[in-house]
């Protein structure tokens, strides 16, 4: 992979993984996924390879990581979904020719199509979507407290009160931005007093 490219946000999710191929977005933001080969390199990172990648799969992946992004957005905060988001997803799921197969090891992994092709792996990653927007996995689905990231996220700890998106990025830049406001406070306190009464 080239290094010229900002890095990969992986989680453990693979659909709310790949809508982080763009993020801060409500700041300035970065795409993850510029060219196709970037595309097929994320698509590998999480055991979906594919042979290639052409301008117009990449297109299409795009649509699909805003649809699910709208979706989850959307099942986060209680809101209907939206149609059109729906609509990319259902085609991007059902337009693959994808297989869930067991490991040795007791894993489920996904074999594409014989052709290895890209919308195989944007089915995956459609189905993955619509489990987790559907309900069907045991997590809550959130959105980042960064106000310039906003990233929906599938929170699966014990409490389901997670508030970033990602620990090292968002989250630790939150901290650090609340350590350095309290180290420029009268003092360098960071205790801040309650009113009375």
């Amino acid at each position: 992979m080239r290094s010229e490219f900002p890095g990969f946000r992986l989680g453990s999710v693979l659909a709310t993984s790949f809508t982080g191929t763009l993020s801060e977005r409500r700041g300035n933001s970065v795409e993850r996924i510029p060219t196709p080969q970037r595309l097929a390199d994320w698509l590998a990172v999480n055991g979906l390879a594919v042979e290639s990648c052409t301008p117009a799969q990449l297109e299409l992946a795009r649509e699909l990581r805003e649809a699910i992004h709208a979706a989850a957005t959307a099942a986060a905060t209680g809101e209907p979904l939206p149609a059109a988001a729906v609509r990319v997803i259902n085609d991007r799921s059902t337009g693959g020719r994808a297989a869930a197969v067991l490991t040795p090891d007791g894993e489920r992994r996904w074999r594409l199509g014989s052709a290895s092709c890209v919308e195989d792996a944007l089915g995956v990653i459609a189905a993955d979507a619509i489990s987790i927007i559907a309900g069907e996995r045991d997590g809550k689905l959130a959105l980042c407290a960064s106000p310039t990231c906003q990233a929906a996220f599938f929170d699966t700890s014990q409490s389901r009160t997670r508030r970033w998106c990602d620990m090292n990025t968002c989250g630790n830049r939150q901290k650090k931005a609340r350590f350095n406001a309290n180290r420029r406070q009268p003092g360098g306190s960071s205790v801040v007093e309650e009113p009375a009464g």
